[in-house]
């Protein structure tokens, strides 16, 4: 992929199948190649952890819209939408002793080609309200380059986790 020399390189999941310490090598490489190569990785992945060691700036989709958009470091101190705190709560804690509370989307994931009615994600979403069913939000800007799809970011208290 770097004979060409390019300036983007898409990584589609590429440590999901890996073991842990080889991870950490391939994202340590990766961060390598980018330094001496000037690179720019579009990288998708779903373990958040892996995630924000590799990027600086994150956007979490919901099938097939993004759902909120931010600074690295500022979607793990303070996410903006009820499905990165979802997915935020999947990520493993390293410390058997320490409790952790999961949150569990209810429901099924939408179905694109037959989606309920107004915003897809309400089914799952543990603060949806009527408007919710009725209204896709717009991609909101609600701090400086941090962007949420939701009717209900400034009032609700999500939690993050900032010692990934």
């Amino acid at each position: 992929a770097l004979a060409l020399h390019p300036k983007l390189v898409v990584c589609d999941e590429p440590v999901s199948a890996l073991d842990v310490s080889v991870q950490a090598q391939a994202l340590n490489l990766l961060q390598e190649l980018q330094e001496e190569l000037g690179l720019t990785y579009l990288f998708v992945a779903h373990d958040l952890s892996v995630v924000r060691h590799i990027s600086d700036r994150v956007a979490v989709m919901y099938v097939g819209k993004i759902v909120e958009l931010s600074p690295g470091d500022a979607l793990y101190e303070k996410p903006m939408h009820p499905s990165t705190e979802a997915l935020l709560s999947a990520v493993p804690v390293p410390d058997p002793k320490r409790k952790k509370k999961r949150l569990l989307l209810s429901g099924e994931v939408a179905d694109p080609s037959n989606a309920p009615s107004g915003w897809g994600f309400h089914p799952r979403c543990a603060y949806a309200q009527e408007r919710c069913k009725q209204e896709v939000p717009e991609l909101r800007e609600i701090e400086p380059g941090h962007f949420s799809r939701c009717h209900f970011t400034e009032t609700l208290q999500l939690e993050g986790k900032a010692d990934l």
